[in-house]
């Protein structure tokens, strides 16, 4: 398996953040906006839950927001470390975000951040309760070991592609 990592760093307010995602990783999340958020547990166990309505908002911060997850919401204002997975299953990579969360009502949010909402996920805005605001610490690109075995993105696409026509019956290409 092919891991590049940017490294964690500390950095001060004059230092450029913008490599924190990287173009790859921001195109990644915007075709597969469901990402897959860890937060831990009162009792220390792993909790993993799909949230689908992720936004970057800028190279070091992401956003989704809170339809119905009050136990991912409890676990973030007690213990705000968490995780996100974005994963191309036909491409076989995916882009892993380690943060910082906090949790905004949505009446106490800005309504800029209200209206990216409503521009990118209108249907859902009146069922929104909130938002979860994530701060990147460190960011990864995961790649499948078929690309270690020389598998082509081309060929990765043509077989998985191939996979998902015959469970769904239909031709998704």
């Amino acid at each position: 398996m092919r891991i590049r990592v940017l490294p964690r760093v500390e950095l001060s307010d004059e230092e450029d953040l913008s490599t924190m995602l990287t173009n790859e990783m921001k195109t990644l999340i915007r075709n597969h906006s469901a990402g897959m958020v860890a937060t831990v547990n009162a009792d220390g166990t792993p909790a993993v839950s799909p949230k689908a309505t992720f936004l970057i908002l800028s190279d070091i911060q992401l956003v989704f927001s809170n339809i119905r997850s009050p136990n991912t919401v409890q676990n973030i204002k007690d213990r705000p470390n968490v995780e996100v997975c974005f994963i191309d299953l036909v491409l076989r990579k995916s882009a892993r975000i380690t943060g910082r969360a906090k949790y905004i009502e949505k009446n106490e949010a800005a309504p800029e951040l209200v209206g990216k909402f409503e521009q990118a996920y209108g249907d859902y805005l009146d069922a929104m309760s909130g938002f979860v605001m994530i701060d990147v610490m460190e960011s990864e690109m995961i790649f499948s070991p078929a690309y270690d075995l020389g598998i082509s993105e081309d060929e990765l696409l043509e077989s998985n592609m191939s996979k998902l026509n015959s469970i769904y019956q239909i031709d998704l290409s």
